[in-house]
């Protein structure tokens, strides 16, 4: 073969290389993708993240929103010695307006965790809350307990619909905060949650009082429990929540006297943050967990 002919060939096997290569690398970044897309593994889960990664902007269960964390959300933004008063199910034409004086005649704050469809139904009572100072959490359209066991795209629906109707509801003022009904948090809820500007918000006490164990239980188990986390879990909806408004009352004079504020719970915090908190209720399965939050 002639030099000029062994030329030729040298450049041929050449060429021929560098475009087997591209295949390969192509081959493998579209089976990465595919991978993720199918919601099989990723780097993400590997390095010990929560779920599957989604790509930044991939519609509304995507990225995290800038400045609000995928965790679930304990502590008070007042500090450490302060307590954030939490309720769902509402809003209730008779028992949130209850509620809602209690708080005042304390001045405290508080988080409304609210049902879609409540919302709708009561746009007087989410407007009374915005009004008042308190924040709104996001509680779904259904509180569908068993969430957690269902598809990616029922959960969204759940949530964003939600979030909807509270927000319509209350004339322009945000939902802050996303409370999986009966701690059914799932790693897409709470990026779904957290792409949309909603801290996952979980809880360190749970009151029992949905179960109307009468108000002093209700007041022995905040006494009780509170060493666990500052975030308390009430009710002013699902039911007659006369039982809720006593201890209520009770609970905040008592809080009071030991010298504990009152706030709201962190939303911009990383997840770090919150790595020495007490286990979060809302992330373990528990007993009647359908009448949970």
């Amino acid at each position: 073969m002639g030099f000029k002919a062994r030329i030729t060939e040298q450049g041929t096997r050449a060429r021929t290389a560098v475009a087997a290569t591209a295949i390969g690398v192509a081959a493998t970044v579209w089976g990465v993708s595919a991978l993720v897309e199918a919601g099989h593994t990723s780097a993400h889960d590997v390095a010990g993240g929560h779920g599957p990664a989604r790509p930044g902007g991939a519609g509304p269960g995507g990225t995290p929103a800038k400045g609000i964390p995928e965790g679930i959300a304990h502590a008070s933004e007042s500090g450490a010695n302060a307590v954030n008063i939490t309720t769902d199910d509402g809003p209730d034409p008779r028992w949130t307006p209850k509620v809602l004086d209690v708080l005042a005649e304390h001045d405290v704050k508080a988080t409304f965790c609210m049902i879609g469809p409540q919302a709708k139904a009561h746009p007087d009572l989410v407007k009374r809350v915005v009004a008042a100072g308190h924040r709104l959490c996001d509680h779904t359209m259904n509180h569908d307990t068993a969430m957690d066991k269902k598809p990616v795209a029922y959960q969204q629906q759940q949530i964003l619909d939600a979030k909807k109707l509270i927000e319509e509801a209350a004339g322009g003022a945000k939902v802050e905060y996303y409370r999986a009904p009966g701690g059914a948090f799932t790693p897409d809820s709470r990026r779904i949650a957290a792409a949309n500007g909603m801290r996952p918000l979980g809880w360190n006490v749970d009151t029992k009082d949905f179960g109307k164990p009468g108000a002093a239980a209700i007041v022995d188990a905040v006494k009780r429990e509170i060493g666990n986390g500052p975030t308390v879990l009430f009710h002013d909806g699902g039911g007659n929540r006369a039982q809720t408004v006593e201890a209520l009352d009770g609970v905040l004079a008592w809080l009071k006297q030991q010298g504990r504020p009152t706030g709201f719970p962190i939303r911009t915090a990383p997840e770090a943050a919150e790595a020495a908190e007490a286990p979060d209720a809302a992330e373990a399965p528990q007993p009647g967990r359908g009448h949970a939050s």
